[in-house]
């Protein structure tokens, strides 16, 4: 009963905070005023964030933040964003207590002011900028790390989660499952639920090790209750488990304390956004060029053999005199599709308006040509690297050589197979498997049926991020409907040409076989023409006989709506120059960067086609 006129009396606060403290002269005068809304401060890691996000603001004066706390409750939650929009904040930065719960009133939050995500993105897309860690692939790089650690033997590991059902330990889990999957040897034989608390962890595991005995590893997702389940194996008197947790937080009893004094055998970084958030607030506020859409904070392993070999040094960064202008070596995939000519160009528009002088290279669609580049970009001791790799294998050695000449690296558009991430500033550019994924619930959702329904893929370069990406998100959601059958997948190389191309064998194949094809999915908007000229071409009328989605949005991907030819087209902006322009300035002016930044994209329907072509560029 107490706690009711106190939380009347902090909401009262927060509005005379608001009411008297904005002075707009003198030597106390502040410009911007943002209101934080945290889903709880009680967890260390949220009272890092709020810690984080306060010492960043300590640095611009035109700034005053005002924090509330829900007590992990999505009701107070909801109640505490009303009061910050009506009391008049100019941006909103909120880590919601649970997604689903607060979607509506961060919708309602961005149709008033600009709104950052931390920490967990909510359903759609009514926000500004999400920032946050990739929990799917830091558990994926937990059971990379477990299986390495115990070899061909295999073990036994026992999980120690967050709060039940919440969506990071539902993530974490899946990716360290997936991680784990194929290694016959590893079991989990135990999952324990702490809800991130050191001595919940410590009770729990205390029973498990009484009724069950020795394990080999605990994989706990924080690291306060990875300590907790190790004290409660020393207070049994049991020794040799190893105990990997996440979070990396400094301080006494934070997991870089935890894993230099040997309490933990390993931590995986996960980021707390509080630093990151203030800066990109300040970058929308000032109505700043290039803001992307999410930014994915990175993930780094830390041992006392990693941090010894410098898991804990930033990327070094060049000493440049205040005139020096910006030399980028860009090495361009080639000029495959329209959305290729389409990037090349914003690169050089962006670069010329930055001032950056921009050294480019086209690999005409050649892995060794590409590589090649790169090199000949150390030789001349560039500033920055940049490329958009063609296929993801083959770059460990050259960024590693690129690395020991100190010359950071920045990856576009797509992603490259090195686990070293260290090897890089940042990757930038599309979310692939979310636009696979976007491709089928759209799919699913203009079909409505529980009918038999086959698909075609026509694939990109066969090897390359987004051949390989689009496929998984693909057939992840397709996954819920037994119904959609992919039938046929061939690579086209995401030429035109070559779409149609293929098109025209697989329609052979298909009347050969007596086969029907219901949808064509085409992982870009070139192929998808091509395929439509190769169905026109036989009498099939495409968008009407056959449903076609496919990626890219380019213009003639909306005339080809505009015509009933094509049904939809999952946006992939290749307007990247900005952003890349912008990323490469700010680190080389100190700044630090996240480890991918994502780019904003919607879904356009064929319906909307002919209001939004006069506002495409490409």
């Amino acid at each position: 009963m107490k706690t009711a006129p106190l939380r009347l009396a902090a909401v009262a606060l927060v509005l005379l905070a608001l009411a008297t403290c904005r002075p707009s002269t003198g030597p106390n005068a502040f410009e911007w005023v943002i209101g934080v809304s945290m889903a709880n401060l009680t967890e260390q890691w949220r009272i890092n964030m709020r810690d984080e996000i306060m010492s960043e603001a300590g640095h611009h004066r035109d700034l005053r933040i005002v924090f509330t706390d829900a007590a992990d409750s999505s009701a107070r939650q909801i109640q505490d964003v009303h009061t910050l929009l009506d009391s008049g904040i100019d941006l909103l930065i909120i880590s919601p207590n649970d997604a689903e719960a607060l979607s509506p009133v961060i919708a309602e939050a961005y149709r008033r002011v600009p709104v950052i995500l931390l920490d967990r993105s909510v359903t759609g897309f009514d926000y500004s900028l999400f920032i946050g860690p990739d929990n799917r692939l830091i558990g994926k790089q937990v059971g990379q790390y477990v299986s390495d650690v115990l070899g061909p033997g295999g073990g036994k590991v026992v999980e120690v989660l967050g709060r039940s059902g919440s969506p990071p330990v539902l993530d974490r889990s899946i990716g360290f499952e997936e991680a784990i999957s194929g290694k016959k040897n590893i079991h989990i034989v135990g999952k324990l639920v702490a809800d991130w608390l050191r001595d919940r962890a410590e009770d729990e595991f205390t029973v498990w090790l009484k009724r069950n005995g020795r394990v080999d590893v605990v994989f706990a997702q924080n690291d306060t209750m990875a300590d907790g389940a190790r004290l409660a194996a020393e207070k049994l008197g049991i020794s040799g488990i190893r105990f990997v947790g996440i979070d990396g937080l400094p301080g006494p009893r934070g997991g870089i304390d935890l894993v230099k004094s040997g309490a933990i055998s390993a931590t995986f970084t996960c980021p707390t956004g509080g630093k990151e958030s203030v800066v990109y607030a300040l970058d929308i506020l000032h109505h700043e060029e290039g803001i992307p859409k999410k930014i994915i904070l990175r993930t780094s392993l830390l041992t006392r053999d990693t941090m010894e070999h410098g898991a804990l040094d930033a990327f070094p960064r060049p000493r440049l005199p205040p005139d020096h202008r910006i030399v980028l070596g860009f090495a361009q995939t080639g000029a495959e599709s329209n959305w290729r000519i389409a990037n090349t160009e914003s690169i050089k528009t962006a670069a010329r308006q930055a001032g950056i002088d921009l050294v480019f290279v086209d690999s005409e669609s050649d892995p060794a040509k590409q590589v090649a580049a790169v090199r000949s970009f150390i030789s001349r001791r560039v500033d920055v690297i940049a490329f958009s790799p063609i296929v993801e294998s083959g770059w460990g050695e050259v960024l590693r050589e690129a690395k020991a000449a100190g010359i950071p690296v920045f990856i576009t558009d797509r992603a490259v197979d090195v686990k070293d991430e260290s090897l890089w500033v940042t990757l930038m550019g599309s979310d692939f498997v979310e636009e696979g994924r976007r491709a089928a619930r759209w799919l699913v959702g203009y079909l409505k049926t529980d009918q038999p329904v086959n698909i075609v893929e026509l694939l990109g370069t066969i090897g390359s991020a987004p051949e390989l990406d689009r496929t998984s998100g693909f057939k992840e959601v397709l996954a819920s409907h037994p119904n959609y059958r992919i039938i046929v997948s061939e690579g086209g190389d995401f030429v035109r040409s070559e779409g149609r191309e293929v098109m025209a064998r697989i329609l052979g194949k298909l009347a050969a076989t007596g086969e029907r094809m219901d949808v064509l999915f085409a992982h870009n908007d070139d192929m998808a023409i091509g395929a439509i000229e190769a169905m026109k071409a036989v009498g099939i009328r495409p968008g009407r006989d056959v449903t076609i989605v496919s990626v890219d949005g380019i213009r003639d991907a909306f005339k080809a709506m505009i015509a009933g030819e094509l049904n939809c087209s999952v946006e992939c902006s290749p307007l990247l120059g900005p952003q890349l322009m912008k990323a490469v300035k700010d680190y080389m002016s100190g700044k630090e960067l996240p480890g991918r930044i994502v780019t904003s994209e919607v879904v356009f329907p064929a319906e909307v086609a002919r209001a939004v072509l006069h506002t495409r560029k490409y």
